[in-house]
């Protein structure tokens, strides 16, 4: 696979764009033994652009921060959402209205699997 770089004006031929052989590994994945994929199914994060069959890249090596998209597991549940953090409690948001917040409570098993880093979305 190689990688070219192409102008969205005029048309020119492609072989003056040649950059050279492509390795999605370097442009997608930062931590690869703690990298892992998943395929999102739902539509509970639509705001954030992550539609139902999206692949997401997640790295387990990062640590969340409040507004980081994360797989959680909650009570053996996994889900895709926006973690956020404030005055010592923590919610999981959804990215579409229709789904309201999940607060964190401490009887409730909980744990961040990872933080989203990149999402291939398919356009058909």
């Amino acid at each position: 696979m190689f990688i070219v770089t192409l102008p969205a004006g005029f048309p020119s031929p492609a072989e003056d764009y040649a950059e050279g052989p492509l390795d999605l590994n370097q442009h997608l994945i930062v931590h690869p033994a703690a990298t892992f994929f998943v395929r999102v199914k739902g539509d509970s994060m639509i705001g954030a652009g992550i539609h139902c069959g999206d692949l997401l890249i997640v790295d387990r090596a990062l640590n969340p921060t409040s507004g980081s998209i994360v797989i959680a597991a909650l009570d053996g549940e996994l889900t895709v959402k926006r973690y956020h953090r404030s005055k010592g409690r923590v919610a999981l948001l959804s990215e579409n209205p229709a789904y309201p917040p999940i607060e964190i409570g401490r009887e409730q098993d909980f744990a961040i699997w990872g933080v989203v880093t990149k999402a291939i979305h398919y356009l058909s």
